[in-house]
């Protein structure tokens, strides 16, 4: 009993020593808290006492804060959400000569993918001028393969072409020359819109075929050649080319006589109807 007395007496006293040291612990940390907070708001105090009586530590610090804000902003502007290096443009896809193979019909994308693989230009651009070729030579009596053809001949399908008489685009229509045309359009600029050129084009061909009367001699009056000897076989390039396109669009072998360069389209080119025709009956 004696022992068991003295070892509650032992735990008791060891409890109390316990919780006198924890509350010297917890008294201790709050009175450096309370120092640690002084010596900051003292500190704080000084400095602002200083920039307030040395104006040119406070323009220094100004100057050096307005330059990283400035370094973070030009670091936002040049790299976007989506990690380009300028700045992005959501209406682009909007803008693009695209089409896709499924909204050709079967002789049309024969045509499409066969100029593709001739004049390295992209399927699915190719895809869309061919179309457009389809509806604006529907609209203006105009065979679309000719459409195509003239633009193989003149631009190889460059929609920037330029030569140095002023003709621009895929059609080569000469902008000064006709940008009354190219008012519907908003302006001459859109010269060098493939849309807007091939179908301004279009409108400049039928012209020519039916003011010359014929396809061949429509062709000379859309290289301006017109009033010449010769046209440099211009005419027969184009027939020939129509010929080639013609006879994909059927599924066969395009024939690979090369034109005369001379005044006369090829016996190949000139064996079509459209020779004999003004205008293209749908």
């Amino acid at each position: 009993m004696r022992h068991a007395h003295s070892l509650r007496t032992s735990l008791r006293q060891m409890a109390g020593g316990f919780s006198v040291f924890v509350k010297d612990v917890a008294q201790g940390l709050l009175l450096v808290s309370h120092n640690t907070l002084a010596l900051l708001g003292l500190a704080s105090l000084s400095l602002v006492v200083a920039f307030s009586s040395q104006p040119q530590w406070r323009d220094r610090l100004e100057h050096r804060a307005h330059a990283w804000l400035a370094e973070r902003a030009a670091a936002r502007a040049e790299t976007n959400a989506d990690g380009l290096l300028l700045p992005s443009d959501p209406e682009a896809i909007t803008r693009v000569t695209f089409a896709a193979s499924d909204e050709l019909s079967p002789p049309q994308r024969q045509v499409s993918q066969w100029l593709a693989r001739k004049y390295k230009v992209a399927p699915e651009a190719m895809n869309r001028l061919v179309l457009e070729a389809w509806e604006a030579g529907r609209l203006a009596r105009v065979e679309p393969t000719l459409v195509l053809a003239v633009m193989a001949v003149e631009s190889s399908f460059n929609p920037f072409a330029h030569s140095p008489v002023g003709a621009q685009g895929l059609m080569q229509v000469m902008t000064h020359v006709h940008d009354d045309k190219y008012l519907a359009f908003g302006g001459q600029r859109a010269a060098l819109d493939p849309i807007t050129n091939l179908r301004v084009g279009v409108q400049v061909l039928r012209e020519c075929i039916q003011r010359a009367g014929s396809v061949s001699e429509g062709l000379r009056h859309y290289v301006g050649a017109a009033n010449l000897p010769d046209d440099g076989g211009y005419a027969a390039k184009v027939l020939w080319e129509n010929e080639q396109l013609k006879a994909v669009m059927a599924g066969k072998r395009p024939p690979n006589t090369a034109p005369r360069n001379d005044a006369e389209p090829s016996p190949t080119a000139a064996s079509g109807p459209s020779e004999q025709m003004a205008l293209w009956k749908p």
